[in-house]
């Protein structure tokens, strides 16, 4: 949840290589597999793979390479594709958005339209333990998978991605400050009062807004544990990231 946006939140952003400042264009589609696990995005000059991607910033999408290449045919787009269940051929609405973690590629949630959200509003929350299979034009969701639909509000309310954006500012600032001063072998307890004392040292400078500190601060006591696996993930995606380009541009040559 540390690292998890919006479909809707990514796409538009400015494309661009973090070593040279090339630019791409705006990303125009975010793609995934037939196993739903997000693979590339598309922007102006081609497609992307997302293990090349270095941050997902407010204005701007930064990669490690500026590397594009025509992708496989089996890649789905998400974005209104139908939804039903194995027992019916007629759709029960659509997907609307959906959120996913930039680092890994794996669907966090679905935002559906249609009938079958109407009784939360007209946008329903899917979760993905509850769809069966993503193929060509539908996603197919479990018989009772409607049973376990929430509404948008109380479906999404533990991810960062619904948070303001003085608080999604003031976690990654406390993230990054907290990754100088965690280590693996840290204990729970010793990484909450980590926390605290980076939530203290900014509330001290009197530069934040008391409230969105404190909700930040709130957040990441509950998501500790993705701190652990965003340190640990950053120097592995870096290695990957590198190593896939250079294994690309000689195989090419």
């Amino acid at each position: 949840m540390f690292n998890v946006i919006r479909r809707s939140q990514i796409v538009g952003l400015m494309a661009m290589d973090r070593g040279t400042a090339t630019r791409y264009g705006s990303v125009e589609e975010v793609w995934v597999d037939d196993s739903g696990r997000v693979v590339y995005f598309a922007s102006d000059a081609g497609y992307t793979p997302f293990e090349q991607v270095a941050m997902v910033g407010p204005d701007a999408l930064l990669t490690y390479s500026e590397l594009v290449f025509t992708p496989p045919s089996s890649l789905r787009r998400l974005h209104r594709m139908a939804i039903r269940t194995p027992s019916l051929r007629t759709p029960l609405g659509w997907v609307e958005d959906f959120l996913f973690d930039w680092e890994t590629g794996d669907i966090a949630a679905y935002i559906l339209g249609g009938e079958i959200a109407v009784p939360f509003g007209g946008r329903a929350v899917l979760f993905p333990e509850d769809v069966d299979v993503i193929d060509t034009e539908a996603i197919i969701i479990k018989e009772d998978a409607k049973n376990r639909l929430k509404s948008e509000s109380e479906g999404l309310k533990g991810f960062l991605s619904e948070k303001s954006q003085k608080v999604k500012n003031l976690v990654k600032r406390m993230g990054d400050r907290l990754h100088s001063l965690l280590s693996p072998q840290d204990e729970p307890e010793v990484v909450r009062v980590k926390i605290k004392e980076v939530r203290d040292e900014l509330a001290q400078s009197g530069q934040h807004d008391k409230n969105a500190l404190e909700e930040a601060g709130e957040f990441l006591q509950d998501k500790w544990e993705d701190i652990y696996d965003s340190l640990s993930r950053t120097g592995k995606r870096m290695k990957k990231a590198i190593d896939s380009a250079w294994k690309r541009l000689t195989h090419s040559s």
